[in-house]
């Protein structure tokens, strides 16, 4: 590819050639997404980074596009069409892409790539990985369940069983269980992010079983979940997010994962040249994750117990279990079920 370089002699004096990133103009730089089968308009994951790219778009003068991926099948062709078409940055959203990606950054080691939620592809020069630290958004997201709950039951909604996403599902239960000692947190695998019945089915068993209060970290799928919570008129509380436009009387808050802001900061990476391989991870320290800003169904008094309980994470007050060692050993065996 031909990039104009703009680069100036005195920029490349003062920085040492291994430091040197090569800045092109906006204008000429294509960055695009590939979806999990979860696709663009999940109301979450793939949704937000489609947003953070579009708003780089707006703001950079990229060009930017996605490709959706209806099955796995899609991972590779789909990421192929974007090499074909000479794309400076492909990000795959979602640890389900990690095999196919290293396949085609092995194959194309002059071609950049990052992907969401996956690490073990850090070895790879040209690709970075985006990782976050989801369990802290969703020890907020159970603090505040916890809290709200009247019933003392609340449940959780997980798309799949994996490490990283046994994450949301650890800090859910620590938090609610750091709120509200009494609580019983009823828990379900979908075993699918594109699924809404599941979704859906897994949440009315809850209902039936006592849950006020009912949190999913399942991509489309939790689209079914938060029907099922509308209809029954409790309380259900989104991920990655803010979700509170899909039913603004019935979500509760969302455990918000910016990925966004992470698509938005490797695609203006990609403009400045300044693209690192490796791992880069997002926290509540530079509001990588958060809980939503839109808090119109939290009463003051949660509200300001849900800030305090942030800065303490943020002080390094409050540990954050996200793995079943650190969470057992603060709360016992036996409460987290999905892990294996």
């Amino acid at each position: 590819m031909n990039k104009k370089v703009l680069v100036s002699a005195a920029a490349v004096a003062a920085m040492s050639v291994a430091a040197i990133g090569a800045t092109v103009s906006a204008d000429e730089v294509k960055v695009g997404i590939v979806t999990d089968v979860g696709g663009v308009n999940d109301g979450s994951f793939n949704q937000s980074a489609w947003e953070g790219l579009q708003r780089a778009q707006e703001e950079l003068g990229i060009t930017a596009s996605y490709l959706e991926s209806a099955t796995d099948a899609d991972y590779i062709p789909n990421i192929e069409t974007f090499v074909d078409e000479d794309y400076d940055m492909i990000i795959c959203i979602g640890y389900q892409l990690a095999d196919a990606l290293r396949s085609e950054a092995e194959a194309n080691p002059d071609v950049k790539f990052a992907i969401v939620d996956d690490a073990t592809n850090a070895d790879m020069e040209n690709v970075t990985c985006l990782m976050f630290e989801q369990a802290q958004a969703s020890y907020l997201a159970g603090y505040t369940a916890g809290l709200t709950t009247e019933s003392n039951t609340i449940g959780f909604v997980l798309g799949m069983v994996t490490d990283t996403m046994n994450e949301f599902g650890y800090g859910y239960c620590a938090g609610a269980l750091d709120a509200n000692p009494d609580v019983t947190v009823l828990q379900a695998n979908a075993n699918s992010f594109a699924d809404t019945a599941a979704g859906k089915t897994a949440a009315n068993n809850m209902i039936a079983d006592g849950a006020d209060v009912i949190f999913h970290a399942a991509g489309g799928t939790g689209l079914g979940v938060i029907d099922a919570c509308k209809e029954a008129g409790i309380w259900a509380i989104g991920v990655d997010s803010d979700q509170s436009s899909i039913a603004p009387a019935t979500i509760l808050t969302s455990a918000m994962k910016r990925v966004d802001n992470a698509v938005y900061e490797i695609a203006q990476a990609t403009v400045e040249g300044t693209v690192e391989a490796g791992v880069k991870t997002f926290s509540l320290v530079d509001a990588g994750v958060d809980i939503a800003p839109t808090t119109d169904n939290l009463s003051e008094e949660v509200l300001a117990t849900i800030n305090e309980v942030k800065e303490k994470i943020i002080a390094g007050e409050i540990e954050v279990p996200k793995n079943k060692e650190t969470f057992e050993a603060a709360h016992g065996e036996g409460i987290y079920q999905l892990a294996e």
